[in-house]
């Protein structure tokens, strides 16, 4: 049963000339003056959601963005700010991309923010994917295997940390304490110090591949499917169903999973197309060439795939996908009680703010969507439980 709606927020200023006809998205140059615009958008957008009564900000950790899509390389930094500035809405890392940490110091800089926030940050990894900051931080990303392991040694220590009184660590990567003297003893093991007071963590990973899906079905770490076809959809939320059940874990379907889209209100379906058309485009043109078209053919075949298309998608394409939700209000409501049916577990939605789209006119969207859309769930929930979720 859908209990909570989130926004995810990349971290975009406004982009000149958005869409298919304004500058190619590598050609794009912006003065720091403007990057820091972003700063400003995130504090706006949370105290709006705030006030409406969304559950969290997802936010997106990224570097070296002069092109303006994704302007945070902090988000642990950025939620404690945020939170400090509103009330009861929650900040998720959408994600804190591990190989670019040390994981002592993403494990107490997490910590020393749940502490000092009573747990208003929600804890989110991932393994990056943009060479440009990855490897220019020393790490892998172009060889996956190298990218995969030394990830999954980095989460191994995060785990420990997290959850042990005291521990240690030798693998590939790292050797945990360092093998040296300490005040007369050898040191033998470390105690992280704040270690977070809410226990156990809630980790959220990014599902972008099968062998991603089955670590974090093993691992217990949630599983976020952001503007991804339908089918793909299902054949994720019932693969994680099933490595969880061998790992022990009985999940309803949909269970420990959030589902992301795009959306925009209006009268019709094809006004509401018309408006957002620009910024669906904007957003493509910056991330189909990272594989991010998560469409299927008529034959199920994933986009990108040999015999189904590579290239950037249209928005009509986007809306016969449920990928891109327009229309009037009452569309949205049918479809995620659809949504309800087929998924019993799930419980979390995240809406979009599509790159391009001006600050005033998202406000507008997620306004109507709050008082439109959100009550046919949250207000159930709420008489349920006698209290907000």
């Amino acid at each position: 049963m859908i209990k909570r709606f989130a926004v995810l927020y990349v971290g975009q200023i406004d982009l000149d000339n958005p869409g298919a006809d304004g500058p190619p998205a590598d050609e794009r140059r912006y003065a720091n003056h403007e990057l820091v615009q972003a700063y400003d958008h995130a504090v706006a957008l949370a105290q709006h959601m705030d006030e409406l009564g969304f559950y969290c900000m997802w936010t997106a950790e990224h570097h070296f963005q002069r092109e303006g899509y994704e302007c945070f390389p902090n988000l642990i930094l950025l939620g404690v700010h945020l939170a400090g500035l509103t009330k009861h809405l929650k900040f998720g890392s959408a994600f804190n991309v591990v190989p670019m940490w040390h994981p002592l110091r993403l494990a107490e800089d997490f910590a020393m923010a749940d502490v000092m926030t009573g747990g208003r940050l929600i804890f989110g990894v991932g393994r990056g994917y943009h060479s440009r900051e990855v490897e220019t931080f020393g790490s892998p990303v172009i060889d996956n295997d190298a990218n995969k392991e030394l990830f999954e040694e980095q989460m191994e220590i995060i785990f420990k940390a997290f959850n042990e009184d005291s521990f240690s660590h030798k693998g590939k990567h790292y050797t945990i304490p360092a093998d040296v003297p300490y005040r007369g003893y050898q040191l033998k093991d470390i105690t992280l110090v704040p270690r977070p007071i809410n226990r156990p963590v809630e980790i959220w990973q990014p599902i972008a591949s099968g062998r991603t899906l089955e670590y974090i079905a093993q691992k217990g770490i949630k599983g976020m499917v952001a503007l991804t076809g339908e089918l793909l959809v299902e054949q994720l939320l019932r693969t994680y169903q099933e490595v969880a059940g061998k790992a022990g874990r009985q999940l309803a379907l949909g269970q420990d999973m959030a589902v992301g889209f795009g959306f925009y209100i209006a009268d019709t379906q094809q006004e509401a197309i018309d408006r957002v058309r620009p910024y669906h485009d904007e957003r493509y043109k910056w991330f189909a060439p990272f594989g991010f078209v998560r469409y299927t053919d008529s034959q199920g075949r994933p986009w990108g795939t040999p015999g189904a298309p590579s290239r950037v998608p249209t928005i009509e394409e986007g809306v016969a996908q449920n990928v891109w939700l327009c229309g009037p209000s009452g569309r949205f409501i049918d479809f995620l009680r659809s949504l309800e049916e087929k998924y019993p577990g799930l419980e979390d939605i995240i809406v979009q703010w599509p790159e391009g789209m001006p600050w005033l006119e998202y406000r507008d969207q997620l306004s109507l969507f709050a008082q439109e859309v959100m009550p046919a769930f949250t207000e159930r929930t709420e008489a349920s439980v006698g209290r907000p979720v």
